[in-house]
This record gives structure tokens, sequence and C-alpha cells, in this order.
């Protein structure tokens, strides 16, 4: 794993023909943990970190970048679990969050588990998504659109825990409407 940057970026780009990402993405380093997504409601732009971003200029793969955001500005709030094994996947969860264009995620339980706290049942399952770590569990992360429905679902999902509600209060963005545009 690559060393933590101060000032990690993630990257909003186009590619002429996405199988190119998978074919490109199996020749890298193995050291490299290349990811992308594609941006929910578009046909051609997909989001990657910093990482995947120079492991792509060092293989001269062909790309237009569109835009960069700044990954501070995604807020992602983890279980004990998913910090222990996510650690250094933090990059790629933002990644994961601004494919839905969203501002924060929060990781409210471990797929399999028997009761999450919340029925998904229904049409429910919009504002959710997973990410898989390299240790095999298989996350669910809650997607955050606005700061004040973050602290609404932590209050409810926590019961009022002071350090989960505080961290929802902290997302620097207020709303989706403060990213970066890629048009």
């Amino acid at each position: 794993m690559a060393a933590r940057r101060m000032m990690n970026r993630l990257y909003y780009f186009t590619i002429e023909d996405e199988s190119i990402l998978a074919e490109a993405f199996a020749q890298l380093d193995k050291e490299v943990y290349a990811i992308s997504y594609k941006v929910s409601g578009t046909e051609d732009v997909f989001v990657t970190t910093s990482e995947t971003k120079d492991a792509m200029d060092r293989n001269d793969i062909p790309y237009n970048l569109l835009a960069e955001e700044d990954g501070a500005r995604i807020s992602v709030y983890h279980s004990p679990l998913s910090r222990e094994e996510l650690a250094d996947y933090e990059d790629a969860i933002k990644a994961l969050a601004l494919a839905y264009r969203a501002i924060a995620v929060a990781c409210v339980g471990v797929n399999g588990e028997a009761n999450l706290g919340f029925d998904l049942s229904g049409g429910g399952s919009k504002p959710y998504t997973y990410f898989t770590a390299p240790a095999g569990h298989t996350f669910i992360w809650r997607l955050f659109r606005e700061r004040e429905e973050a602290v609404e679902f932590l209050s409810r999902l926590t019961a009022g825990e002071k350090k989960a509600v505080e961290w929802a209060e902290s997302i620097p963005l207020n709303s989706t409407r403060e990213l970066k545009s890629y048009h």
C-alpha cells in the first residue's frame, strides 16, 4: 500500500472504452489497489483515487480528466471493525461515495448480520451501498447527500451517541450541491 498523502484527491474522468479499465487494472503492479466507479446517472463518467490515477498515468492508460475533488471534503464514519479492516482503503470508500454523489458515508453493519437495526426491504435500500474489504468482510454503508440527513440518521441509529452525532455535524459539506461539477 502506498504511503498516505497529506492532500488526497479524487478524480472524475471519462474513458473512450470502459473495458480498457478492467484490462489495464489487471496489468498494474500488485501493490496498487486500483479502483474506479462509474458515477451514478452518467453514461461515461468515473471517479477514482489518487493512487489509481497515478498508476494509470505511469502505465499510459488513456483517459480524459474532468475534475478533481478534495478527499478531505468527503466524510467516512467507521464501525470498529470497518476501521480495523479498511483504514488503508478510505480513499476508495470516498470514491465510492462520490460515485453516488454523496458527501459522507457511515458504516452501518456487515453483510450477513441478522439485524442491521433497520429494514432494507420495500425499496429502502437506495441510500445504501457496500464495500468488500480485502480481508473478506462486506461492509454496508449508508450514503448521505445532506449533512442534516446524516445528523438525523445517526442520532436515531446510535440513540444519540455523542461521537456519532458530532461526526455528522462536522461533515465539511452541507450538501451535494457543493461537490465539484465534472461537466
